[in-house]
């Protein structure tokens, strides 16, 4: 009985995943919400079906869709925190801009990965589904979107990824050098750091472990920078006092509360 049950259901999901499928015969806009004064976030193009977002309402004349991932959006730096994660409820756009289409709002636990940057706004890939709305008289009469039997992910809003160790993230790699690997058996992933740089040697102060550091916004040591994986020639010099935007690996200076970043590129912001 429980057998015939289980049949029955997967039956049942698979004609409601293939009844009445009808492409669209024009281009389509999708909206992040349902209301048409706003700004669409994409457009489906004719000829591709629709496919229904399942157990998210949407009100009379209106179609809530799955919005497959992977995404490319956008986030300011100013809404970024210091360990590279977005603040919850900070908007998404589609394009570095402030003025870009919102398609959803930072929230926790949403995968999203760094890569690339472009002046006061990070580049963000979102992979996951989103939810968008199209309006209902975009499908023809003859058929109806097609329905999602299983959903890859929740399709809601998203966030940064939140992670215990460092995020995974694209290199930035100065002209000239290689491309960065990672630390090898190291636990910590390399990642993307923003900051000052600036010189530890001070004929008044006893000599640092390391001869430079990351200062932040509010004038303090982040971290200091082992430069010894970059090439002997770098010009560390034409960086001081500069932001800098840096790619490598952050570990725990031995025997003190300090952080040290064993630098893999960098290039200034």
């Amino acid at each position: 009985m429980k057998l015939n049950s289980l049949r029955l259901v997967l039956a049942l999901a698979v004609s409601a995943a293939t009844l009445g499928a009808a492409p669209l015969t024009e281009t389509t806009a999708v909206f992040a919400k349902p209301d048409a004064a706003t700004s669409a976030v994409t457009f489906l193009k004719a000829g591709s079906e629709p496919v229904l977002a399942p157990n998210a309402p949407a009100p009379a004349g209106w179609l809530a869709v799955t919005l497959a991932g992977p995404h490319k959006v956008y986030a300011a730096n100013k809404d970024i925190s210091k360990a590279l994660t977005v603040h919850i409820g900070a908007p998404y756009r589609i394009e570095p801009k402030a003025d870009a289409p919102i398609l959803a709002l930072a929230q926790t636990g949403d995968p999203a990965e760094i890569s690339g940057l472009h002046g006061r706004w990070t580049e963000f890939k979102l992979s996951k589904n989103i939810i968008g709305y199209i309006k209902s008289s975009a499908v023809p009469s003859t058929g109806a979107p097609k329905a999602a039997v299983v959903a890859a992910a929740p399709a809601t809003s998203f966030s940064a990824r939140v992670a215990t160790d460092a995020p995974a993230a694209p290199a930035i790699v100065i002209p000239g050098k290689a491309a960065p690997m990672g630390d090898g058996g190291s636990s910590a992933l390399p990642r993307l750091f923003q900051g000052k740089l600036t010189s530890t040697q001070s004929a008044f102060h006893p000599r640092r472990p390391y001869d430079y550091q990351l200062i932040d916004n509010s004038g303090e040591r982040y971290a200091y920078l082992d430069m010894s994986k970059l090439l002997a020639t770098e010009q560390f010099n034409s960086y001081l006092d500069r932001t800098v935007v840096i790619y490598g690996t952050a570990k725990a200076v031995p025997g003190s509360k300090d952080m040290v970043i064993l630098v893999e590129s960098l290039q200034l912001h």
